[in-house]
């Protein structure tokens, strides 16, 4: 009986790891040099090497990556149930529209300077098999990979392409209130504020090109080029200055010459909805990127069953480790924290040695 049992075990565990070979086995691509989980995924090889190359310098973290993870964002947000409740078109989220009606979305007021990357990817759309609302998304987390600390991003393939485009002020605005962005997003697709919050994480990498027009370029944090937890760490201390010129619709002002700050991220690091929630990415770049990476993967399949896409995720490139520690910058203290956070004091961090920080301008593309 006993001899059995144990046959009948190990027969059983021979058709457990057959079924899960069966399920984890890939395939051969036809260009002789990748392999694939799904042979769908195979065409998505290419289009990532030629963006690598020639959309993002050979790889690099700069700003063609902050504007195509913009370009995610304005495009997957442009979707409004309560609109659609009403009885008119409320967006199809992640459908490509904004590039699709370049010339009806990019008049938008929220997306002025979207056309300039859209523009740049227009090239790499017709020359490979992809839907521009798919491209869109996997451009976006494939700049990411080159940025230092960044979560490697989930991708999907699948969506169809929109046929109409999105109504207007689905995009948040950065003078917008905090009531009015969490139930913006909420709306778009049930974000709950800690989602929102994980989402601006793209600030540690982006820039702003038209809340200041006369300083195109300027960074939200001191480190641009790295996916760290500064911007968290710099939205609030206490704003001193304007980095250009005052009196911007959308700016306050901000402690370090060279980095812009927007009112509405001033305001979430300082509500009480959002404060602690904010405060929790300050040195803390593990939950920076398991954060992040949740909510871009809600993000870009809004419009979309997830389950009737395509996951070719393993298609990213593992993104380089983190490439700094969390700090304040040169010339400042603890002191000058804002502490918004009514349940958890401010984390201790060492402060930069040197003159004060400066930080330089993001060169425009």
């Amino acid at each position: 009986m006993a001899l059995k049992a144990l046959a009948s075990l190990v027969s059983i565990l021979a058709a457990l790891q057959a079924a899960n070979g069966a399920l984890t086995r890939r395939v051969a691509c036809p260009d002789g040099v990748n392999t694939a989980t799904n042979a769908a995924c195979c065409a998505l090889f290419a289009v990532r090497d030629d963006i690598q190359q020639n959309l993002f310098d050979g790889g690099e973290c700069g700003e063609e990556v902050h504007e195509s993870l913009r370009l995610t964002f304005h495009d997957a947000i442009g979707i409004s149930p309560s609109i659609a409740s009403r009885g008119q078109f409320g967006g199809g989220g992640a459908d490509g529209s904004i590039a699709i009606f370049e010339d009806i979305e990019t008049n938008f007021h929220a997306n002025l300077g979207v056309d300039e990357i859209i523009d740049e990817q227009r090239p790499f759309i017709q020359r490979h098999n992809l839907t521009t609302a798919d491209f869109i998304q996997f451009a976006g987390a494939i700049g990411v990979s080159n940025c230092p600390g960044a979560p490697q991003l989930d991708v999907f393939i699948g969506r169809p392409d929109a046929t109409q485009p999105a109504p207007d002020k689905t995009v948040p605005e950065p003078f917008d209130t905090v009531d009015s962005i969490l139930a913006r997003f909420s709306d778009a697709g049930g974000f709950t504020a800690a989602e929102v919050v994980a989402l601006l994480a793209s600030h540690t990498i982006a820039a702003a090109d038209h809340v200041d027009p006369t300083i195109p370029g300027t960074p939200f944090d001191s480190t641009p080029e790295l996916f760290d937890t500064q911007f968290f760490i710099e939205t609030q201390l206490r704003g001193t200055l304007f980095p250009g010129t005052g009196g911007n619709q959308g700016e306050v002002e901000s402690p370090l010459k060279g980095e812009i700050r927007l009112q509405s991220d001033s305001e979430l690091a300082r509500d009480s909805r959002t404060a602690c929630e904010w405060q929790s990415f300050v040195n803390n770049q593990a939950k920076l990127q398991s954060a992040f990476k949740a909510a871009f993967r809600k993000m870009t399949v809004l419009g979309h069953d997830v389950n009737s896409l395509i996951e070719c995720s393993e298609v990213v490139p593992t993104p380089p480790p983190p490439a700094s520690n969390a700090h304040l910058p040169a010339g400042l203290t603890h002191n000058d924290i804002e502490q918004a956070c009514a349940t958890t004091p401010f984390p201790t961090l060492p402060t930069d040695p040197g003159p004060a920080t400066s930080v330089a301008p993001v060169p425009p593309s």
